[in-house]
C-alpha cells in the first residue's frame, strides 16, 4: 500500500509536471525563493496558509477542505470521547469512595451518555 502523499508533495510533483523553476514559481507567486523551497521540500510545517495558497494557485490546483468524516459520524465521535471523559470522572469519584464500577457498567454508562450528549444541546457537545 502507498502512502498517501502530502500537500507539499502534491505542490512539488504539479511544479515538475509543468517544468517550472523553482525560481520561476517564487517569482509569479510571490513568495520569496527560499520559503517556495521550504515549502516544496516540506521542511516548513508552519509555512503560512497564504504562501502555500499563493503557490497552489500558481500552479493550478485548489485547496479543497474536504471533510474526514461526515458530519453525524463527526458528532457521535464527539459524543463518545466527550462521555469517555465524564464516565472517567465518575469512574474517579467511585474509585475514591471504595466503590469499584464494573468494565460492562462503564461501557452501558459512555454509551446512554453519549446518547444524552447527542439529543441535547450541540454546545453542550462541545464545551469543554
Amino acid at each position: 500500500m502507498t502512502k498517501p502523499q502530502s500537500l507539499f508533495e502534491k505542490l512539488e510533483i504539479r511544479r515538475q509536471e509543468l517544468g517550472l523553476s523553482q525560481s520561476a514559481l517564487a517569482h509569479l507567486s510571490g513568495v520569496s525563493l527560499p520559503t517556495v523551497h521550504r515549502i516544496l521540500t516540506a521542511h516548513s510545517p508552519a509555512a503560512s496558509f497564504e504562501n502555500i495558497l499563493a503557490i497552489a494557485q500558481t500552479l493550478g490546483m485548489r485547496l479543497d477542505a474536504v471533510p474526514m468524516l461526515d458530519a453525524q459520524a463527526m458528532l457521535e465521535q464527539q459524543a463518545r470521547n466527550k462521555a469517555e471523559y465524564l464516565v472517567g470522572l465518575v469512574q474517579g469519584t467511585s474509585a475514591l469512595e471504595g466503590q469499584g464500577i464494573s468494565e460492562k457498567r462503564i461501557t452501558q454508562m459512555i454509551q446512554k451518555t453519549a446518547q444524552e450528549l447527542l439529543s441535547g444541546s450541540r454546545r453542550k457537545l462541545w464545551a469543554e
